[in-house]
């Protein structure tokens, strides 16, 4: 083994190698712990597309800034983005490093659509359940109220969206929406009606069921002056009215 010269030259060239790359990993090791690496500077911005208007930089301060570790070379990103994500109305942040000792911190607020639940929280035009002040969210719109089983936050959003483009057809708005534990749907317009829909029985049912809907209302509301309180879409083949001292059945169309 020892006369093999090729052999000898082969460990010699991995054995070189490996200090080199042990003294260059030394070196960035050094040169990566100096003070001028130190974080000092954060900058905070709005993502695209997205306006800042309940972030504010005390909350920021206070809730994320002390959860971050590490220099421009250490700092976990991962673990900087979830740090934002604790504060207050933010949904999701992005960030990068900045040379030579600064990170920016894209972030996107969530945007209230209404209530969640009875506890108090919110619920985001993406299906977002979240914590924050329920005064700022009347800020920015009127809050709608929203319940429905864990987990069912984003069908909700996405059957209320569906239903405001139908019922905007009769100018009327949904301004509760309810997918009870057996998944049975109701909503509350804005003219104090409650619609119920029942248990979706296929993808298209509720879509039918607001077809049939919005082709007799316009004649039930005139016929009926002092205005409807409710109405039954579980029926296969109409409906079911309450209006102020009557109580009639609509079958057939």
């Amino acid at each position: 083994m020892w006369h093999d010269v090729r052999l000898l030259n082969a460990i010699t060239n991995v054995l070189l190698t490996l200090f080199v790359v042990t003294v260059l990993a030394g070196c960035f090791l050094w040169f990566s712990q100096q003070p001028f690496f130190s974080l000092k500077v954060i900058q905070v911005q709005e993502a695209e597309g997205n306006t800042l208007k309940h972030v504010n930089t005390l909350t920021v301060r206070g809730v994320a800034l002390p959860r971050i570790k590490g220099n421009f070379f250490t700092v976990d990103l991962d673990a900087v983005r979830e740090a934002f994500k604790v504060v207050p109305w933010v949904r999701d942040a992005t960030v990068r490093r900045k040379w030579p000792n600064g990170l920016v911190v894209a972030l996107e607020e969530h945007r209230p659509l209404g209530t969640w639940g009875e506890d108090g929280l919110l619920l985001s035009v993406k299906g977002d359940v979240f914590t924050a002040n329920l005064a700022e969210a009347e800020e920015d719109v009127t809050l709608l109220r929203f319940y429905g089983p864990e987990g069912s936050e984003k069908e909700v959003v996405m059957r209320y969206d569906e239903l405001k483009k139908g019922f905007a057809t009769i100018r009327l708005e949904p301004v509760l929406l309810e997918l009870s534990e057996r998944y049975a749907w109701q909503t509350k317009l804005n003219n104090g009606m409650t619609v119920r829909f029942g248990r979706e029985e296929g993808h298209s049912s509720m879509r039918r069921q607001m077809a049939r809907l919005l082709a007799v209302y316009p004649r039930l509301a005139a016929q009926l002056k002092n205005g409807i309180r409710g109405i039954d879409l579980r029926y296969p083949n109409g409906l079911a009215l309450k209006a102020d001292g009557i109580v009639p059945d609509i079958g057939g169309q």
